[in-house]
């Protein structure tokens, strides 16, 4: 009898909901039902889902639209935060070829960090969001940020904060932060980086820093919903300026979280936020890119025979570096790994990936070979609880459509057994 299934017993040609495209295992079902329920019905509104085991997917599927034409496979949309797991991938493939070593200090390669008391801050550190840098003073303007390189300067020059040595969230810093350190060691900005050591080794085209080039075969899915605008309004402005001043947890939140006038940089068909290198999040990604990567994670760095990412880097980045609750995400329990965060959910501890804002996320599953990649245009402030904890209804589904699939598999004798 066999007890594991392997991607070769999923059998692909489930019947998909209307609307929806691509294909998935009928075990998968739940999934197909609950995407197609959530994104495929409202206009301007899309989405994509992935799910991989073994680097082989059992769900490939899409629904809704990008703007004025049907959502597609190749349809990619911004990540936001989930940009900073393919950061911290870049990160890897550096530390895996020598050129730095996360128990390092970050001044080693970069001498410009060392000001202000920054000499000790290791690659660590930066890497598990307890440097304390995770927000800039004085504040940058929404405009400011479109200058990545003026950004990397001023964190290279800034003092840390008394969160230093402390997980407190380093929700755009963290980009600049890496990099500077990858420009400094490699003497490329991190928009090449995503290129060079992520989407060209793994084979994809649907992992960009900013928008795709026109060539590329990735489409960029315009925003849908109401985005930011309503915290731009000056009341809520003015609420949100004031709380930077505020003690604990609610002024680490406001100052890592809201910079004035952000709002304005989403705008458009053609958004500013688009002509940056974010590398915390302007990842522009397909679903099926980000489980591509996310599933070289989760089978021991290997893609198509080669060691993208060798055993001592993959050990160490699965490891995690920090139980203690993050002071700038209002004490959540995030189990910082070197880039990566876990899940307070069941069946997803040990796990790990990145979710951004509005809830498109990469996840890896190394316990199980499985990974998942999960992207949709939608940004509205109403209903962003909702989505923001998407993973909390993908992951189990994925999850428990595995657990079916190899339920069925051990009543099927192999050849050997017969």
């Amino acid at each position: 009898m066999s007890n594991v299934a392997s991607s070769g017993d999923f059998d692909l040609s489930g019947q998909l909901p209307v609307g929806v495209g691509g294909s998935a295992a009928a075990e998968f079902g739940p999934l197909v039902r609950r995407f197609a329920k959530t994104f495929g019905s409202r206009r301007g509104v899309g989405a994509g889902l992935a799910v991989h085991l073994h680097g082989e997917p059992l769900v490939e599927i899409w629904t809704g639209s990008a703007g004025g034409t049907p959502w597609a496979k190749e349809t990619g949309s911004i990540i936001f935060s989930a940009t900073k797991g393919i950061t911290a991938t870049v990160i890897h493939r550096l530390a895996d070829r020598g050129l730095l070593d996360y128990a390092a200090p970050v001044s080693e390669y970069w001498p410009e960090f060392g000001a202000n008391g920054k000499g000790g801050i290791t690659v660590r550190q930066v890497m598990t969001h307890s440097a304390g840098l995770s927000a800039l003073s004085p504040i940058a303007s929404g405009l400011e940020i479109l200058d990545h390189q003026l950004m990397e300067e001023r964190l290279a020059a800034a003092k840390p904060d008394r969160l230093l040595g402390i997980p407190a969230y380093h929700a755009l810093t963290y980009g600049w932060l890496l990099a500077g350190l990858a420009r400094a060691v490699t003497d490329h900005g991190m928009a090449e980086l995503f290129r060079s050591e992520v989407a060209d080794p793994l084979g994809i085209d649907g992992i960009h820093l900013g928008r795709p080039p026109v060539a590329a075969p990735t489409s960029y899915a315009e925003l849908a919903g109401t985005q930011l605008r309503p915290i731009g309004n000056p009341l809520t402005a003015k609420v949100l300026g004031l709380s930077y001043g505020i003690p604990g947890a609610l002024g680490a939140a406001a100052r890592c979280l809201f910079l004035p006038g952000v709002e304005a940089i989403l705008e458009g068909e053609d958004p500013p936020i688009l002509r940056t290198e974010l590398g915390a999040g302007n990842g522009v990604c397909t679903a099926s890119a980000l489980a591509t990567m996310y599933g070289v994670l989760a089978n021991g760095g290997m893609v198509d025979g080669r060691q993208y990412l060798s055993p001592r880097t993959i050990k160490a980045l699965c490891r995690i570096q920090s139980y203690r609750l993050d002071r700038a995400l209002f004490y959540a329990p995030m189990l910082w790994r070197l880039g990566y965060h876990s899940l307070p959910m069941p069946g997803a501890h040990a796990g790990f990936g990145h979710v951004g804002l509005g809830g498109s996320f990469g996840w890896a599953e190394p316990r199980l070979g499985l990974s998942v990649g999960f992207v949709h245009n939608r940004l509205s402030v109403g209903q962003l609880t909702f989505d923001q904890s998407s993973a909390g209804w993908v992951l189990p589904l994925a999850l428990a459509g595995l657990r079916s699939a190899r339920r069925a598999a051990t009543l099927v004798e192999t050849p050997e057994a017969a």
